[in-house]
């Protein structure tokens, strides 16, 4: 558990599996049996290509994050592109979730210091009242 947690340290997770959870939303309400589906292209082709270029963009995020911020800005051009091809953005949910993951990994900064956790903070500030 504890190789999981390091390794999740170092690289903006919580992005990247946004952006990826969206892309995959996405996918699914394209399959949603509803008369009022919105198809572009050859069959939808751009319905089915955008979302799926999400969930790239989210794995690379994951497992690429020196490459992050192309990565990110990509991720939101197509979160965004999606509300055209694909059932308003997988209705609203999968865009949503892209957009959010991809400035999550935007914003990341690897050099920070992990944080601490809130009963750690309290211990020390209790410390240094009674000290």
């Amino acid at each position: 558990m504890s190789r999981f947690r390091e390794w999740r340290g170092h690289r903006p997770f919580t992005g990247g599996l946004l952006l990826v959870l969206g892309g995959a939303e996405i996918l699914l309400t394209m399959k949603a049996p509803l008369p009022v589906m919105l198809k572009i292209g050859m069959q939808g082709l751009a319905g089915y290509l955008l979302p799926s270029l999400m969930i790239l963009c989210g794995l690379l995020i994951l497992f690429n994050p020196t490459q992050r911020l192309f990565y990110s800005i990509l991720g939101i051009m197509l979160s965004l592109g999606t509300w055209l091809t694909s059932n308003i953005g997988g209705f609203i949910v999968g865009l949503l979730m892209g957009a959010v993951g991809s400035t999550l990994a935007f914003g990341w900064l690897p050099d920070q210091e992990p944080r601490q956790k809130r009963s750690a903070k309290q211990g020390e500030k209790h410390a240094a009242e009674v000290g």
